[in-house]
């Protein structure tokens, strides 16, 4: 499929000559479908007259290989947000995220009216120690306006030598005038799972789902188990605030780590046989222990895939606010030397055959955060429904949601979230959502 979309676009730039040949090739199809590829070559000509009449009565020569990533971008960028080319050096960045270090900044972050909107900042990192929060919009890098980059090309932007500093002009809601924040860069080393002991309880926080997360994920309940003792350890908290997701694999296992068996996501493109459903092996490494996942309007992308199956299942309780809403999968198909092309390919569905795209997952308590003064109206996401070009909700309830809370003190001792997690488990506080009612199954998929 890459080998036939690159040879069309080759032929537009060959001219209509080119294009007649391919046209007049010996395929036995349908009126409707010539009717088709004919008016497809006639755009694909239109483009190669625009790329001429650029190349030679532009004010200034143009750079044509820039000109053919910006046109690429353009037509990617067009389907959905999360649609994009990656040059060769961005490409080169992604793969080294998903290892788990690489400079920068420490957000998240996707475009919103041609600005950048932080999806989420990364814990500990120049970002979240500077005040940056999700839902903030970036308008300015350094005194220049980001309208009219594209989202790579911010990001390079905010990428940089290691202890530089660089201005960001950040738009908040809730604020009427938009104001500087000054962060020093730094290299970005993602330790994506956090422990400690809560006295009885075994809070495990997971940032990210990059290729160390499973390990991090099992070497965490490990060491409580070890540390608390199977007979004093109430069971678990698994933060997933703010967590704007990552590798759908590292997703799958962490949801198989709480459950014996079933369905833990399914993933369906444009044709039926695409489809694909991804089970749980036998064995719960936390032995059946009560699990209370916290989720925010923060949580994103693979953190709704283990909250959804584990919700479905009835594995754990989910704590906290409406999340995200990304339910798409996003495929990173290499093109050689030229970068790649970041394309949304799938859905992906909850066990119970739900989709959160443009909705979220909604949790079984809400809980909202005590918000100090001066973020009072404004530690909230519009969160996916709110960005342009979004794919639509569907399935039988397709009502889109958007607006939810995505703060987390700073200091534990003011999260209420977790305090209410912690209580649940201790017995503290009842609530009729935990434990999950149900045999530990999930509905059937519709």
């Amino acid at each position: 499929m890459i080998r036939k979309s690159s040879l069309l676009l080759v032929g537009a730039l060959m001219g209509a000559a080119a294009i007649t040949t391919l046209a007049q090739l010996p395929i036995r199809v349908s009126d409707t479908a010539n009717a088709a590829a004919s008016d497809t070559y006639r755009q694909l000509n239109l483009f190669g007259d625009v790329f001429e009449r650029v190349r030679s009565d532009y004010v200034e020569v143009p750079d044509d290989a820039k000109l053919i990533e910006s046109a690429i971008n353009g037509m990617l960028s067009s389907l959905d947000p999360h649609s994009s080319y990656m040059s060769p050096k961005s490409f080169r960045d992604m793969q080294v995220q998903t290892r788990g270090e690489f400079g920068g900044l420490g957000i998240e972050v996707t475009m919103e009216d041609g600005l950048v909107k932080v999806v989420s900042p990364i814990d500990d990192t120049p970002a979240a120690k500077a005040g940056i929060l999700a839902g903030d919009l970036i308008t300015q890098i350094d005194g220049e306006q980001v309208q009219g980059l594209t989202l790579n090309e911010a990001v390079e932007k905010m990428r940089g030598p290691v202890n530089t500093d660089i201005v960001v002009t950040v738009r908040r809601t809730g604020v009427d005038e938009p104001f500087d924040v000054t962060i020093t860069r730094d290299v970005i080393r993602i330790r994506s799972v956090r422990w400690r002991e809560e006295d009885d309880v075994g809070y495990i926080r997971i940032t990210q789902f990059n290729e160390q997360t499973s390990d991090g994920l099992k070497s965490g309940i490990d060491e409580i188990s070890k540390d608390i003792g199977k007979d004093k350890l109430k069971g678990y908290i698994i933060d997933l605030r703010n967590n704007p997701g990552g590798l759908l694999d590292q997703a799958i296992a962490v949801s198989d780590a709480f459950l014996d068996r079933g369905e833990i996501v399914s993933t369906r493109g444009r044709n039926a046989d695409e489809t694909q459903r991804y089970n749980a092996r036998a064995g719960d490494l936390t032995g059946g222990k009560p699990v209370i996942v916290l989720v925010n309007g923060g949580s994103a992308s693979a953190s709704e895939i283990v909250a959804g199956a584990l919700q479905d299942h009835r594995r754990a309780t989910i704590l906290g606010t409406r999340s995200f809403g990304k339910g798409s999968v996003q495929t990173i198909i290499p093109l050689g030397a030229n970068g790649a092309i970041r394309l949304t390919t799938a859905r992906y569905y909850t066990p119970s055959g739900t989709s959160i795209q443009a909705k979220g997952i909604t949790p079984d308590i809400e809980a909202l955060q005590v918000l100090p003064d001066d973020l009072k109206g404004r530690a909230t996401t519009k969160g996916e429904a709110g960005l342009r070009g979004h794919l639509e909700a569907e399935g039988k309830d397709a009502k889109e949601e958007s607006g939810s809370q995505a703060y987390v003190p700073p200091d534990p001792k003011d999260d209420v979230q977790l305090k209410l997690a912690l209580d649940l488990l201790r017995g503290v506080q009842v609530n009729g959502a935990f434990p999950p009612a149900g045999d530990g199954s999930a509905p059937v998929p519709n």
